[in-house]
């Protein structure tokens, strides 16, 4: 009769085996209170980080930092209250895990941070997060957005920072009004009229039938004018070099802007992802700092069983 190979296992290696279980078993507690712990932490820094930048915008204007300035600390600030709860958040997961092997609190702690992590990242872009979420919404609007190192959709450069040209400057509106101020005839406001629309026409219609609306624009502004049609021919192509002038730049502000938004926005992405990762690292210093001694543990047993 053979014997079971579970029986045959010698009882310090069972032993073992089953204390290996359990000092890697997830302790959920210790987890969820590390989170709420960081969560609080940094809804307190954040409220502190408020305090004092509002504390240093009043009185002569020449003393108030500049909006640059403010975004840059705001951001620092924002960052290094993460790590700071992060840190709190680890050490209290590592404490209450009850591990006494370091690497096992530190990953509790690690756990931890990624809970608060989403947590928060809910929080900032879910509307069901209710008060909490508006309160975290309004600290970080405060602090210049910073918000938006830890998460939320990053426009394209060409949705962010490119608008139209109609919203930059409109290069026909210079030019109407140009031609609208001198008006001769018995109906100068029919004139006037007929000018600006024949201008317009030609500025922004079809390049091949431009010729025709040069003499359109011309015949209508010498009448308007009470000019020659040559001089008025010789007005439609300095009104043709400016508009020509402010179209173009009018593209090279949309493109500035455009490649200032895309550099913008991934200088962010890498700063936030910096941040997510010291965040993390402080999570898990943190689980292996709050990770309780064997001694300790032993004490407090034995201290209830008493």
């Amino acid at each position: 009769m053979s014997a079971s190979p579970l029986l045959a296992t010698p009882p310090a290696a069972a032993s073992a085996d089953v204390r290996t279980v359990l000092l890697n078993q997830v302790s959920w507690g210790a987890i969820f209170a590390g989170a709420a712990t960081a969560l609080v932490t940094q809804v307190i820094l954040n409220m502190l980080g408020v305090g004092v930048g509002l504390s240093s915008v009043g009185g002569p204007a020449v003393d108030n930092p500049t909006a640059s300035t403010l975004s840059l600390g705001a951001g620092l600030w924002f960052v290094g209250s993460g790590i700071v709860a992060s840190l709190a958040g680890g050490l209290i997961a590592g404490r209450l895990s009850g591990k006494p092997v370091t690497g096992a609190a530190g990953l509790h702690g690690l756990v931890a941070w990624a809970v608060t992590t989403l947590v928060v990242l809910y929080l900032l872009t879910s509307a069901a997060g209710g008060l909490i979420g508006g309160a975290f919404s309004g600290v970080t609007s405060t602090l210049g957005g910073a918000g938006s190192l830890v998460g939320g959709t990053v426009k394209t450069a060409a949705q962010a920072a490119a608008p139209s040209l109609a919203q930059i400057s409109n290069p026909l509106d210079g030019i109407e009004k140009s031609v609208r101020q001198q008006a001769a005839g018995q109906d100068p406001q029919a004139l006037r009229d007929a000018a600006a629309s024949a201008v317009r026409a030609l500025l922004s219609g079809d390049p091949a039938q431009k010729a025709q609306a040069e003499n359109r624009a011309a015949d209508a502004l010498a009448k308007a004018q009470g000019i020659p049609v040559d001089q008025a021919k010789t007005q439609i192509q300095n009104y043709e070099k400016q508009y020509d002038a402010a179209l173009a730049d009018a593209k090279q502000k949309a493109s500035a802007a455009a490649e200032a938004t895309r550099s913008a926005a991934t200088q962010g992405a890498f700063y936030g992802a910096l941040a997510l990762i010291l965040g993390a690292l402080a999570g898990f210093l943190g689980g292996r700092l709050g990770a309780p001694k064997p001694p300790t543990l032993v004490a407090g047993y034995d201290a209830r069983r008493a």
